[in-house]
């Protein structure tokens, strides 16, 4: 009996042993007490989800959709973005890209603390394992805005190359990594000193996401632009260790752990699916979980039993078990979800739910399919969210298939089979080097959807071409 009862230990060991990024924390269970938060880009909220019973909560409203907030007299949040989180889970920062902003937020109360204004452009921001300082990447110039948290005021800039993305920190604190949106270099940043103290090259310029393991021997960077993840010791001299081809529109990558073993989850946003890698000297790939339309923030939960994944263009989120590697649930949330957080034990007492309203018109959103158009591009397909801002809509098409570098035209249609009827130019898109591509565009265009009730008009149906020859349709609106 002694003997069944050593060897069962023995399986549940690694399990009860294992830690979880970014704090390198024994695992926490799901909980009540838990949140999973998403940044809305276009309705320019943050969505709150209780992960016990995968139900949303509501949203936090930091903006108002466009075209308010595009109004010269316009006061709120644009473009909310970029999420991190306190070590001691009090504190959310919310990084809005349109308005230059960092807004801080109690988790307890849903309550905003404050704002603080930045740079051109920021994109990501994280706390330091101590909590003492907010590290929040500015874009659109060329240095790390040191905030202090307390008296929400910048302190210090951290020139780098141009672009920096994001900042992560190893789990001891004493190293940040910082990728490029568009240098390609990956910088290393010794916290104690705020001195680069290293500068490795990228495989390529765009690195949108970055994560160090909780184990802090690694760190992985996403390539979006060639659709890669590019991985690197974590420890001196920071040499690269793989270079994995992941997909078109490589968007986020996290870690979990569980008895199972290490593992990398990477959200591949062309292919609308999740690869999980096992860890190693060698990384395997392991499971591709299908998930729904661009999949882009992800994040595990605190005890590595599942991750949550924010689909841009599905407006949900799935919940992920780790251990089965399948979905097991679809959470509603706000429109164009860009990052992820899990923040464990964010809510100690009590509902959560204070100041918090319902989704409201950033519910409404229609999902279209685009297929190949001919045969010059048959692996060409795209999803499309036609997201309702009121009186106007906003159109989020992401493709792949494409011919990589090559502009094309985006049309409205009076028919989704040649010929077409007449056509109304509606975009530019643009294929990244790995043939896929983002674009949005703005307008009353509910009748892509076919439910426009408040005009007299028929249906349109979005094609895609050859940008000079308009007869050369590479993508068509599928039935």
């Amino acid at each position: 009996m002694k003997m069944i009862l050593w060897l069962l230990s023995l399986c549940l060991l690694p399990c009860a042993m294992a830690q979880q990024a970014p704090w390198a924390r024994p695992d926490i269970p799901v909980s009540s007490h838990d949140r999973v938060y998403t940044a809305d880009q276009t309705s320019n909220t943050v969505s709150v989800i209780e992960p016990s019973e995968n139900k949303l909560l509501g949203v936090i409203k930091l903006g108002d959709p466009v075209p308010g907030a595009l109004s010269p007299l316009y006061k709120g949040q644009l473009l909310v973005h970029g999420l991190g989180y306190s070590p001691d889970s009090k504190m959310l920062a919310v990084v809005s890209v349109g308005s230059n902003s960092v807004t801080l937020i109690d988790t307890a109360t849903n309550k905003v603390k404050g704002t603080v204004y930045v740079g051109r452009s920021p994109h990501e921001a994280f706390f330091t394992p101590d909590g003492r300082e907010l590290w929040v990447t500015v874009r659109g110039e060329n240095y790390v805005s040191v905030i202090d948290p307390a008296r929400m005021k910048e302190t210090r800039r951290i020139e780098l190359a141009n672009g920096p993305g994001m900042t992560m920190f190893g789990p001891d604190g004493k190293y940040a990594f910082v990728c490029s949106s568009f240098t390609p270099e990956l910088a290393v940043i010794d916290v104690a000193s705020h001195k680069i103290v290293k500068r490795s090259p990228q495989e390529s310029p765009f690195s949108p996401n970055i994560a160090v393991s909780p184990e802090s021997d690694e760190v992985w960077i996403t390539l979006k632009d060639t659709g890669k993840v590019q991985v690197f010791s974590a420890k001196p001299p920071f040499a690269q260790k793989a270079l994995l081809d992941t997909g078109p529109i490589t968007n986020h990558v996290n870690f979990a752990n569980n008895r199972n073993g290490k593992f990398a989850y990477v959200t591949i946003g062309g292919a609308n699916e999740v690869k999980a890698f096992r860890r190693g000297a060698a990384p395997e790939l392991v499971a591709t979980i299908p998930v729904g339309d661009l999949p882009h923030g992800i994040w595990p939960s605190g005890d590595g039993s599942r991750v949550y994944v924010a689909l841009e263009n599905g407006e949900h989120c799935a919940a992920i078990d780790t251990m089965t590697n399948k979905v097991i649930a679809n959470i509603p949330i706000g429109q164009t979800s860009q990052a992820l957080v899990y923040v464990p034990n964010a809510v100690p007492n009590g509902l959560g739910t204070e100041n918090l309203t319902p989704l409201g018109t950033a519910a409404n959103t229609a999902r279209l399919h685009l297929e190949a158009g001919g045969t010059a591009l048959k692996d060409a397909q795209a999803s499309v969210a036609v997201n309702s801002l009121g009186l106007v809509d906003l159109v989020q098409i992401a493709a792949r298939g494409l011919t990589p570098q090559t502009p094309y035209q985006v049309y409205l249609a009076e028919s989704n089979r040649p010929p077409f009827g007449k056509l109304e130019p509606l975009a530019v898109l643009k294929a990244n080097p790995d043939g896929a591509g983002i674009v949005q565009a703005i307008g009353p265009l509910k009748m892509l959807a076919g439910n426009d009730s408040n005009s007299s008009g028929s249906q349109r149906f979005l094609i895609v071409t050859d940008i000079k020859d308009s007869s050369q349709v590479v993508l068509q609106q599928a039935k």
